[in-house]
């Protein structure tokens, strides 16, 4: 046989696989936001992802806390924080009592700014498990091609994984430039150094943020200027329009993250990234894959809460942002060519106040009280000041290194600590992690309870609270995340592209099956602490 024929026949033999991959990742957003606002989306947006592609309409998160790292290291490790590490956007090192935030690596350069600019000082070094993105690098050679962008480092670099060419995220407390680390490599590209010198966001903030549409039909908000809103540093009231021109002059460029400008300037990088990278047409023949995090909704959403004409506005303008991509995904990497899933990293309750305001139940739990009362009682029962250090992730973080040092008895104290915290207000159930197993809890916030703890790096005992209760102060202004609830834990997931077959399911899937799925569909291994199962509705078509 000759060498045409034997190269012939490898070819024909070759995997088909989608030419690039399109994690989007919208943090904070809420599952019903694909159809509490559907009717007013475009035809080539969400309602694009809908119908064209395929939904999982009940893809749950299957641990908590529910936090934007513990989101992106779930989704693209496919497994929870006891296995991948990632307890929290920052979380406590129980072997030191040192806090630990998620991305922190002291020990790179960063790229785009200062030498000593903390906002550089990060990578994936404190992610435990392989990514998909990085089984993807493997099962190549390396030839794939994988770059991670977002605003938030967290978003960008946790699903980029620890083999990725390159990340990208905002450095929105100084410049507004894209910035990366030497975790990756030993300087900016020349494109990215370029994208910063046309200032974008300044562009964008110049122009004001008003509402899209007539402010009056916005029918699926409260009225504009509520009590239930924060509003902007050197505002009077949280009102359109927001004079981001003006606000920009104080605040900086920055300032783009917590406005839907933040979006569009995030997919900008994006695009920029596919002509200059060439994702989608790598010179190998490799699938590549782009991981994008959109951040500015969840900036918004924590000042707005879910109830907000901005947060309605923001996700209208997304839309609209997200059809504009696809067409340029459509146009340099073709239809068809690509697969692109949608997801969050975690939901949002309605703000307390208002839910109380309604007649609802809800209430905020005051952490810091809450820690002083615990020490309190236990420096009353064992003799020693500061036995807890924090109350971080809703988890009891003790001080063991004062533990050890003064030979005190730990399960009394988790015992005292138990029994303190159940009788506070707003406290549904309260575990020590070692018994969660026999406690009297429902097995579905049992089960969150054992997949978010990681003993190197959570609390050894877990607060849940009451539906409607998170932590912050009375009549706090806004909203947060974090709890096992359905606002918090049920999250869009939707696919599109090649390899995925149009419909959607009711079938209970979680945020954890996503990597695996990724995996079937490009017939390779799936991370090496995945615990999540193929969604095989969507992979009926894929065949190697």
């Amino acid at each position: 046989m000759s060498s045409i024929a034997i190269h012939a026949q490898v070819k024909h033999a070759a995997v088909d696989r989608p030419k690039l991959v399109i994690g989007i990742m919208v943090d904070q957003m809420r599952w019903d936001y694909l159809y509490r606002y559907y009717e007013r989306y475009t035809e080539g947006g969400f309602k694009r992802l809908l119908n064209e592609g395929f939904s999982c309409e009940n893809t749950y998160i299957n641990y908590i806390p529910t936090y934007t790292a513990v989101g992106h290291s779930s989704v693209y490790t496919g497994t929870t924080p006891a296995i991948h590490g990632i307890a929290g956007n920052d979380f406590i090192i129980q072997a030191t009592g040192k806090s630990m935030y998620c991305a922190q690596d002291d020990d790179v350069t960063p790229l785009g700014t200062a030498a000593d600019n903390k906002a550089g000082k990060m990578s994936p070094k404190n992610l435990l498990a392989s990514t998909i993105t990085d089984e993807l690098k493997l099962a190549t050679n390396f030839r794939s091609k994988v770059i991670g962008i977002a605003i938030k480092d967290r978003g960008a670099i946790l699903p980029a994984g620890h083999f990725a060419d390159a990340a990208y995220w905002l450095d929105f407390d100084h410049s507004a430039d894209w910035i990366s680390s030497s975790f990756y490599r030993k300087d900016l590209p020349q494109w990215v150094k370029d994208f910063n010198q046309q200032k974008l966001a300044d562009k964008y903030l110049k122009s004001d943020w008003n509402t899209l549409y007539p402010i009056d039909t916005y029918k699926q908000s409260i009225v504009d200027d509520n009590p239930y809103e924060g509003k902007f540093k050197g505002t009077d009231k949280p009102v359109f329009p927001v004079k981001t021109s003006e606000l920009m002059k104080t605040q900086g460029a920055g300032f783009i993250a917590n406005t839907p400008f933040g979006n569009t300037y995030t997919l900008d990088l994006a695009k920029a990234a596919i002509n200059h990278e060439k994702l989608g047409n790598n010179p190998e023949g490799c699938t590549d894959f782009l991981a994008i995090s959109i951040s500015s909704p969840d900036k918004i959403g924590h000042q707005f809460s879910v109830n907000a004409i901005e947060v309605e506005d923001n996700y209208l303008r997304l839309d609209q942002d997200l059809e504009s991509f696809f067409n340029y995904l459509d146009q340099t990497v073709g239809k068809g060519e690509y697969t692109v899933f949608l997801t969050a990293d975690h939901g949002a309750a309605h703000n307390p106040q208002f839910y109380i305001d309604q007649k609802g139940a809800g209430g905020f739990f005051n952490a810091r009280a809450a820690k002083k009362g615990l020490n309190d009682v236990l420096l009353d029962k064992f003799g020693q000041e500061n036995l807890v250090l924090s109350l971080t992730n809703y988890q009891v973080n003790l001080n063991n290194a004062l533990i050890k040092a003064q030979q005190l008895d730990e399960a009394a104290i988790r015992t005292a600590a138990v029994n303190y915290l159940r009788k506070l207000d707003g406290v549904a159930f309260v575990t020590d992690m070692d018994k969660t197993s026999e406690a009297a809890i429902p097995e579905r916030i049992k089960e969150r309870i054992i997949n978010g703890y990681n003993y190197k790096h959570s609390g050894v005992i877990q607060i849940v609270l009451e539906p409607q209760w998170y932590g912050g102060s009375p009549h706090g202004t806004g909203t947060t995340h974090g709890n096992w609830n359905p606002y918090d834990a049920h999250i869009p997931l939707v696919w599109m592209g090649w390899g995925v077959t149009h419909g959607s399911t009711n079938r209970v899937t979680h945020m954890t099956d996503i990597a695996a799925t990724i995996a079937g569909l490009l017939h390779i291994q799936e991370p090496n602490g995945c615990i999540g199962s193929p969604i095989t509705e969507i992979l009926n078509k894929v065949a190697p």
